[in-house]
């Protein structure tokens, strides 16, 4: 019996369980814009629904932002990998038949 379905298959289960782990996520990215008159401001830009939106940010939810936008790019990351490998998966099944 060939490994190479039963490697899919657990890696598929290690991706659900990561996923199922990360918590609070939100898209897009955050930078410090300078005002006019002085002063500094986080800005955070994203995509929703096919609508882009921006908000601002208090610098004392900078590092729980921080954290939510790494927990969606890591949460991107998954799904495609997850895409990929059900891709693999199907292929094999059907050359099975």
């Amino acid at each position: 019996m060939d490994k190479k379905p039963l490697k899919i298959e657990s890696r598929i289960k290690e991706i659900k369980q990561e996923l199922a782990l990360l918590g609070e996520m939100r898209p897009g990215s955050m930078t410090r814009q300078r005002r006019a008159r002085g002063g500094q401001y986080l800005h955070l830009t994203y995509v929703y629904k096919g609508k882009g939106r921006t908000e601002y940010v208090l610098d004392k939810h900078e590092e729980r932002v921080t954290v939510q936008l790494a927990a969606y790019k890591r949460f991107k990351a998954l799904t495609t990998e997850w895409v990929g490998l059900a891709i693999e998966q199907a292929r094999l099944r059907l050359a099975e038949k």
